[in-house]
């Protein structure tokens, strides 16, 4: 007589790490490549803004000065213009990350079931969320980090090229670690909406406002740099005499007539750096990076209930 050992069937092995990289990334190919291009189209428009278009608008300031540079159409005040546009990609950028996690990343997966299927067979919950936050969070700290030192090192090399305002200081005070710390927390927002919601187009909906209020309170309150909370940041414009001597600039703007009178022969013209750029950036980096933590460990825990009562 003989007997027939029944086993129970061992789990299924979990996938290796770089296995479950691999799968988030041939998931979300498309963002991937979006967000790449967005990369690489931004970097091309601050190398420009380095190279040809600062080459354009500081002949203007060696010709007729400050005054040069406010002359209504010309090429450098369309150059100061587009100073901000990679401020303002960054900024779209940094929604974009938001309602991506939200929407696609997660609520999407847990919409159609395809994550619950996958935890007790291959991988568990919490990995599951780790891969879908580490692998974006990467290719956000490189992407925003690199345009972030390109857009610090155009103003270094250029910021006198702009015309004084209220946009300067504020571009100065946006400029920084703070700018790669945004778009992480608007990815752990959308992941925490994302796995509360666990609908797409609702998710999608909320995580954008989410991120807006982030935005709007960023905006305008302290040390968040705002319209209304611009600290100082002294600009110095100068006009050179025939014999090298520094004077006030006379506004001639591009009378010749009015330059010869006043034997100027160039300009120079430079922004003071301020002492509170450092404090600001820092605090607001440590706050952005905090309220991200935050957000991560709620979507956690609230992943961990959810997987818990099915």
């Amino acid at each position: 007589m003989s007997a027939l050992t029944l086993e129970a069937a061992a789990p299924a092995p979990a996938p290796p790490r770089s296995g479950l990289v691999r799968t988030v990334l041939r998931l979300h190919r498309a963002a991937l490549w979006i967000w790449l291009a967005f990369v690489a189209g931004t970097a091309g428009l601050l190398l420009w803004l380095l190279g040809p278009g600062a080459d354009t608008a500081q002949r203007a300031l060696d010709t007729y000065g400050y005054s040069g540079l406010i002359m209504a159409m010309g090429s450098a005040d369309e150059y100061s213009s587009r100073f901000y546009y990679a401020d303002t990609l960054l900024t779209v950028g940094s929604f974009a990350v938001a309602l991506f996690a939200g929407g696609p990343l997660i609520a999407r997966e847990l919409e159609t079931g395809t994550a619950q299927l996958a935890w007790p067979q291959s991988v568990s919950p919490v990995r599951w969320l780790a891969a879908k936050l580490t692998v974006p969070a990467a290719f956000i700290v490189v992407g925003t980090g690199l345009l972030t030192l390109l857009y610090h090192q155009l103003w270094t090399a250029h910021g006198n090229l702009l015309i004084a305002g209220i946009q300067p200081r504020a571009l100065y005070f946006s400029l920084g670690p703070a700018t790669v710390a945004a778009p992480l927390l608007g990815l752990a927002l959308g992941a925490l909406i994302g796995l509360a919601v666990r609908r797409t187009l609702p998710a999608l909906a909320l995580s954008g406002f989410a991120y807006f209020l982030v935005y709007a309170f960023r905006g305008n309150h302290w040390p968040f740099q705002g319209h209304y909370q611009a600290p100082e940041l002294h600009s110095r414009s100068r006009a050179i005499t025939a014999t090298g001597a520094r004077v006030a600039d006379p506004d001639c703007y591009d009378d010749k007539a009015c330059l010869a009178q006043h034997h100027v022969v160039g300009f120079s013209r430079e922004y003071l750096p301020s002492s509170d750029y450092w404090p600001r950036q820092l605090l607001e980096t440590g706050v952005l990076l905090a309220l991200t933590a935050v957000a991560v460990a709620l979507a956690f825990g609230l992943l961990r209930r959810r997987a818990a009562t099915g």
